[in-house]
């Protein structure tokens, strides 16, 4: 279980203290597919890098099965079996998708094992396998390739910011076909920073942060049809997108 109590960060902006998360609680048990979403600027994003160790909390702490991980940094926390997937994938010039799943699962796996958690995320491993993690590959094709190296690594948390971002439609629908089989493995737990309809409409829990605090955290059942569909939750939630936005 994963478990932020009293979390706070602060960023110095112009000689004066800036409260970007304020007093934050929050539990996700094990094997719960999590959504983020809220207005911009209200620090999901911030959240989610406290979580892998991005950055540290200037107040509270956060446990990861009961272990105190707040000073951990991201490398003792990837060790720990959490992983970060950013909104814009890195590109490796030289790199193979081949050398990349070999070093997200920091062993010598075999071809054809890499070749399945390229076929999980719906790509032809033949046609990806020796290819460069380079300018070559569209952002659907790295987003999907990020996955591969999360199921690689065998994360017990992934946490994906705004996966659906600079992503064309075509891709975003494979993205989600991605994300549909990752929620029947209940082995892992899986946060989504998004203000896409269609990821939210995965989801076991929902979490709307705003201003830096929890205004809304329960089932899908209980608060998406809120987002959808009342003026609190414009006003909350103003930028949550339809699926045939992108």
């Amino acid at each position: 279980m994963l478990e932020l109590r009293d979390i706070s960060f602060n960023v110095r902006d112009e000689d004066k203290e800036k409260e970007i998360i304020r007093h934050l609680d929050l539990k996700m048990e094990d094997g719960t597919f999590m959504v983020v979403t809220g207005p911009n600027g209200g620090g999901k994003s911030t959240m989610a890098k406290l979580i892998a160790g991005i950055e540290m909390p200037s107040e509270g702490k956060i446990f990861l099965d009961g272990e105190d991980i707040t000073g951990k940094n991201i490398t003792e926390r990837a060790n720990l079996g959490i992983s970060f997937a950013f909104q814009q994938p890195a590109r490796f010039k030289g790199i193979t998708v081949l050398d990349l799943l070999r070093i997200a699962a920091a062993k010598q796996l075999s071809v054809s094992a890499c070749c399945e958690y390229l076929s999980e995320v719906g790509l032809c491993a033949r046609d990806y396998i020796n290819r460069e993690v380079n300018a070559s590959l569209s952002g659907g094709e790295l987003k999907r390739i990020e996955i591969a190296t999360v199921l690689a690594r065998g994360s017990r948390l992934a946490i994906f910011d705004e996966p659906e971002a600079g992503i064309d439609l075509w891709s975003f629908q494979n993205l989600i076909r991605v994300f549909e089989r990752m929620r029947t493995d209940r082995t892992r737990s899986i946060l989504i920073i998004s203000h896409q309809e269609r990821i939210l409409e995965i989801a076991d829990e929902i979490v709307v942060l705003a201003n830096g605090r929890i205004a809304k955290h329960g089932s899908k059942e209980a608060i998406l049809p809120e987002l959808l569909g009342t003026n609190d939750a414009v006003e909350v939630c103003s930028c949550l997108k339809r699926r045939d936005d992108l």
